[in-house]
């Protein structure tokens, strides 16, 4: 899991959005600041599509290389290096249409789905109460990719609508404690897997929950007053 934020990425100027929620992957390049073990620099490096037509195509490349009196031939084939990387892209990275079923059941992709919106729910409302916010909707967004035999990869991000944290809409900066907060939203019950399986199957890879700040609870907004208190 990347969590996504101003503060978190080299280029803040990318989250800029006029409305929530604000879809990342393939539309922006991410650049964490944070320090990433290897095995995820990979994975964000494999989300580029240039590198994956690089090597669905590569075959071509080394045809070209292999017999190269028909190097032109082969290189004026757009129509089969078209068909080549829809067939790696659709039928081998990503699940096919006929197949999303099969992936996982539907009672599974249920539970799985609602403990995400339970604990994001959750999450959201301690966030609303520790900010003192009474007006307006926070939104938590979990975007996954689309590739399907690969580890997953997730984003999250804390979105807000205008008039909450800023004059419009804004991916919000969490303070250490609310990050801790949504670190918390995968473990060993709930694993960034299994939302990916019950995303495929409904073939939806952005999850956004949005909570209205005005129904935090007089119990939340006291605890909230209660942990600041010492400081």
């Amino acid at each position: 899991m990347i969590l996504i934020a101003p503060n978190t990425v080299w280029n803040p100027r990318a989250l800029e959005t006029r409305r929530v929620p604000r879809k990342l992957l393939g539309r922006v390049a991410i650049l964490p600041r944070q320090r990433l073990p290897v095995r995820i620099w990979a994975r964000l490096v494999v989300e580029g599509q240039f590198l994956r037509f690089s090597l669905a195509l590569s075959p071509f490349v080394a045809a070209m290389f292999i017999w190269p009196e028909s190097a032109l031939p082969i290189s004026q084939a757009p129509l089969a290096m078209l068909l080549v990387i829809g067939v790696v892209e659709m039928k081998l990275l990503r699940v096919p249409r006929d197949r999303r079923d099969e992936v996982v059941d539907a009672a599974t992709a249920d539970r799985t789905l609602d403990t995400l919106r339970f604990r994001a729910r959750r999450v959201l409302g301690r966030i609303a109460a520790r900010r003192g916010l009474d007006r307006g909707a926070m939104h938590l967004v979990v975007e996954q990719s689309e590739l399907a035999r690969i580890a997953p990869l997730t984003l999250v991000s804390l979105q807000a609508e205008p008039g909450v944290g800023a004059p419009q809409a804004a991916v919000l900066t969490p303070d250490p404690e609310e990050r801790a907060w949504l670190a918390g939203l995968f473990d060993d019950t709930l694993t960034e897997r299994d939302l990916h399986l019950a995303n495929q199957r409904a073939d939806l890879f952005l999850r956004d929950i949005a909570f209205e700040a005005q129904t935090v609870s007089a119990h939340s907004r006291l605890a909230a007053l209660m942990d600041a208190a010492p400081a």
